[in-house]
């Protein structure tokens, strides 16, 4: 089957993975989207699809057929990380890394949506995302940063 991922067509065999997540990371490579919790609790393997956050563990790859993928490996342009991949390094977000990427992309689509979020609406937005290590408030932080306001979350 062929989708669309981070702007360039592959092709996946949807026998072999059943989830988009088992698709991205062992067919195509992409280990960015984390395997956690695999019951669509935790967030590591958020990814967008067609514009719309989904948990890759629990999405059927049958089901996306010619849909646009976007993972965290999309965000930067070659060696130039995205905005909120500097800001999460800036402010220490990433701790141990495993939520990142779910992490970075929940942040994107927030921005994307509302470019200027209160605190309440950045932890309504990131609230799918768990993290083991604590940084949320430098998480929030670092999305504070990237939208223009600065300082730590109260």
């Amino acid at each position: 089957m062929h989708l669309i991922v981070n702007g360039s067509p592959r092709e996946v065999d949807a026998a072999r993975s059943p989830t988009l997540l088992a698709a991205l990371r062992d067919q195509l490579g992409l280990t960015g989207p984390k395997l956690s919790c695999d019951h669509g609790e935790c967030g590591a393997c958020t990814v967008r699809l067609d514009g719309d956050l989904v948990y890759a563990c629990l999405t059927l790859t049958a089901a996306c057929e010619a849909a646009h993928v976007e993972t965290v490996e999309g965000l930067a342009d070659g060696n130039a990380l995205h905005a909120l991949q500097q800001a999460f390094i800036a402010h220490d977000a990433t701790q141990c890394g495993f939520c990142t990427p779910g992490q970075l992309m929940a942040a994107v689509a927030l921005l994307e949506r509302t470019p200027r979020p209160t605190d309440d609406e950045i932890r309504a937005a990131m609230s799918g995302n768990l993290c083991r290590c604590g940084t949320y408030p430098k998480i929030i932080a670092a999305i504070r940063a990237v939208s223009g306001q600065a300082g730590e979350a109260p």
